[in-house]
């Protein structure tokens, strides 16, 4: 019991200075990717919903979190749309209940596993898909086309020309 409660302990380190550089770049990178899709969600797809939470999440990976697994393309694209695909798919059997609910979000995480595609907000993309009400859940199956893969698809697009401009951030790491 004792190694059990040791392994909670934390180990002290030392915050490095923030890289002003880089907290631009990344400020730069989610600046133009959310404002790519909020410009398309207005100008382009008006009469379709094109903005969800989980791109705030994404955003943070892809642009400040470049080189992690989870802001890969792969994962990004592949771990949202199988999410989104699970959480609606829960929505569709159980309704917007807490077994819902529950079953989207850990069911999202073991396929994410089994496909090595984890994208944490990708949970909250099946999350949403029950818990987003008329607006999301009236897209149906729709939903992880639009507005998750479109989306994911746009803010990665953003982030091959941003994160590249930068000299010292090359993405992605692979494909």
């Amino acid at each position: 019991m004792k190694t059990y409660f040791a392994k909670m302990r934390a180990e002290r380190t030392q915050t490095p200075s923030p890289d002003w550089q880089d907290a631009l770049w990344s400020w730069f990178g989610a600046f133009s990717g959310m404002g790519a899709i909020c410009w398309l969600s207005a100008h382009w797809l008006s009469h379709h919903l094109l903005i969800v939470a989980s791109f705030g999440a994404t955003s943070v990976l892809l642009y400040a979190a470049p080189e992690s697994p989870f802001a890969q393309p792969r994962n990004v694209l592949l771990g949202s749309i199988l999410s989104a695909l699970v959480g609606v798919g829960c929505f569709q059997l159980l309704g917007s209940t807490a077994l819902a609910v529950t079953l989207a979000v850990s069911l999202s995480v073991l396929v994410m596993q089994l496909t090595h595609t984890v994208h944490p907000p990708g949970a909250a993309a099946a999350l949403v898909a029950v818990i987003g009400g008329p607006p999301i859940t009236s897209l149906n199956w729709w939903y992880p086309v639009m507005p998750i893969g479109i989306g994911c698809g746009v803010m990665l697009l953003v982030a091959i020309l941003v994160n590249n401009l930068a000299r010292h951030r090359r993405y992605p790491r692979f494909w």
